[in-house]
C-alpha cells in the first residue's frame, strides 16, 4: 500500500499537484520504477477532466467550486481590464469570495444571489457591482466548461439608485477654480473642456498633439477620439505650455504638478479637497453646493453645456459614446429646454 498523501490532500487518488515559478501544474502518477508522470496541464479543471480520461469514468470527480471559478477569473481576466476596472474588481471579488467561497457551482440558485444582496443592502452600489461581477464571472465558467448551470442572477433585480441630478453651475465652477491652485486649474479646464474622465485627462500627453488634434483612447471603453484644439482648448494648452517651461525637469503629460511632474489621482483629490474648502469660505452662500460638486461632474457639465449649445449627439459624441441613449440615461442633467403653452 502507498504512503497517504500529507499535502494536497483535495485531489483525488495519483493526481499531483507541483509549483514551479509560483505557478501550480498537475500530473498523473503512472507509478513505475522510475516513477512516470503524465502532465495534466494547469488549469484544475481540465485536469480534472484529463484525469478522468486516464483513471477511468468510475473515478470520483472534484465539482468545480466557485473558489475554482475565482482563480481562474483573477488570473486570466481582470488582468486585461482597464486600471480603474481591475481595481475595482479586485475589491469587489473579495466580496464574493467571501460569500460563495468553496460552494460547487452546481449547488449555487438564484436564491443565493439575494441572499448577498440582502447580506450587503448597507452597500447597495457596491452589492449591484458585485452582482454585475458575479453574472460576468458565471457567463465565463459556462464558456470554460466549468458548469452548465443557467445563471443565477437571471431574474434577480439589483438595488434601485437613484441617478446623480447634480449640475455644476458656472458660478460655482468659478468659485472653485478661484481658489484653486495652477494644477487644478488645469486639470478642471482640460476634464471639463474635453469632456473626458478624469483618469483619461491625467494621461494626457503633449505626445498626443498632432495636426491641432488632441488624440485620446479612453481607458474604460478604448474609444478613440480626436478633440480639435481650437478656441479655449487651445488657450488652455498654450497656457499649461506656458506653465510647464518654468521647471527644469518637465514630464510630457499635459497635467503636472508644481514640480513639473505627471499629476497624480491623489494629488489632483487634495488640491481639489482644498479649494472647495476653500471656496466655502469665500462664497458662504454657495456653500451647500460647492460641497455637493464633485470633480467627476465635470465630464457631466461638459455634455450638458454642449447639449445646449449645439445638441445631444454632440455631446455624445464629445464624450465617446456610441448613442445619445447612454449620455442622456448617465450624465444629462439639466433637462430639455422647452417653450410655454402660451
Amino acid at each position: 500500500m502507498g504512503r497517504k498523501p500529507t499535502v494536497n490532500r483535495h485531489l483525488p487518488p495519483h493526481m499531483r499537484a507541483r509549483i514551479r515559478s509560483g505557478k501550480t501544474y498537475y500530473f498523473f502518477d503512472l507509478g513505475g520504477r522510475p516513477r512516470k508522470e503524465s502532465p495534466l496541464g494547469t488549469d484544475y479543471i481540465e485536469a480534472l477532466r484529463k484525469y478522468v480520461e486516464l483513471a477511468g469514468d468510475e473515478t470520483p470527480v472534484h465539482e468545480a467550486t466557485f473558489d475554482d471559478l475565482s482563480k481562474k477569473y483573477k488570473l486570466e481576466e481582470i488582468p486585461s481590464k482597464a486600471e480603474s476596472t481591475r481595481r475595482v474588481q479586485n475589491s469587489d471579488i473579495k466580496h464574493l469570495d467571501k460569500f460563495f467561497a468553496k460552494a460547487p457551482l452546481g449547488e449555487i440558485r438564484p436564491m443565493h444571489m439575494q441572499q448577498f444582496l440582502q447580506f450587503h443592502k448597507a452597500t447597495p452600489t457596491t452589492a449591484n457591482r458585485c452582482k454585475r461581477l458575479f453574472s460576468s464571472m458565471w457567463n465565463k465558467a459556462r464558456a470554460w466548461g466549468y458548469t452548465d448551470e443557467p445563471n443565477p442572477c437571471t431574474g434577480i433585480a439589483g438595488f434601485t439608485l437613484g441617478k446623480r441630478e447634480t449640475y455644476t453651475t458656472d458660478e460655482v465652477f468659478k468659485a472653485v477654480w478661484e481658489c484653486a491652485s495652477e494644477p487644478l486649474r488645469d486639470a478642471m479646464d482640460l476634464t471639463y473642456l474635453t469632456g473626458q474622465r478624469p483618469g483619461d485627462a491625467l494621461k494626457s500627453t503633449e505626445h498626443e498633439i498632432s495636426d491641432s488634434y488632441l488624440s485620446i483612447q479612453q481607458g474604460k471603453t478604448k474609444q478613440k477620439l480626436r478633440i480639435a484644439i481650437v478656441g479655449e482648448l487651445a488657450a488652455l494648452i498654450d497656457r499649461i505650455k506656458e506653465r510647464k517651461r518654468k521647471y527644469k525637469v518637465v514630464h510630457t503629460a499635459l497635467l503636472v504638478n508644481t514640480q513639473g511632474m505627471q499629476l497624480t489621482k491623489a494629488v489632483l483629490r487634495k488640491h481639489f479637497d482644498a479649494a472647495r474648502e476653500k471656496a466655502c469660505e469665500k462664497y458662504p452662500e454657495l456653500e451647500p453646493e460647492i460641497k455637493a460638486f464633485w470633480f467627476y461632474d465635470l465630464r457631466a457639465k461638459a455634455a450638458d453645456d454642449k447639449a445646449e449649445e449645439i445638441d445631444e449627439q454632440a455631446a455624445s459624441d464629445l464624450l465617446g459614446h456610441e448613442s445619445t441613449k447612454t449620455t442622456r440615461r448617465h450624465y444629462l442633467r439639466r433637462g430639455k429646454k422647452v417653450m410655454p403653452t402660451k
